[in-house]
């Protein structure tokens, strides 16, 4: 007789005594490919980081030399904006399209303003500045 979809199972096997040791083989061979993974990532590392660094510094470069052109060109604007306002031939002939006439010779004030000396430059007949003798006492203060 067969019996047919029936299983047996064997006698049952205890491994509950069994202690398993670690072959030291095994340790050493994780430790060794750990190390030379380690090591080849680092020299990855060392041979990509100089190249990334030179590309930073030339995408820098660019946009310092485009910040530059920029400058330049204001700059250029600046200074034709400035000798354009300077010109006195233009200012009078814009006053004159808005209707300004000239003042009248009674109403101009004349401001004459001191161009400063540099230092140890003198006014020809110019006496130096005198000097005070110090004294100890502390000046007379009269009423």
């Amino acid at each position: 007789m067969r019996d047919e979809g029936v299983v047996r199972l064997g006698k049952p096997i205890d491994n509950s005594g069994v202690v398993r040791q670690v072959d030291p083989r095994s340790r050493r061979e994780i430790l060794l490919l750990i190390l030379l993974v380690a090591v080849l990532a680092g020299g990855l590392g060392l041979y990509a980081w100089p190249a990334l660094e030179i590309r930073r510094a030339g995408q820098a470069g660019a946009l310092l030399d485009g910040e530059r052109e920029r400058l330049v060109e204001e700059n250029r604007k600046l200074r034709l904006e400035k000798a354009s306002l300077e010109n006195l031939r233009r200012v009078e002939a814009i006053a004159a399209r808005d209707g300004l006439v000239p003042p009248t010779p009674d109403r101009t004030i004349v401001v004459e303003v001191e161009k400063p000396l540099a230092p140890g430059e003198k006014v020809a007949g110019e006496k130096p500045p005198r000097r005070e003798a110090r004294t100890d006492q502390a000046p007379e203060v009269r009423p």
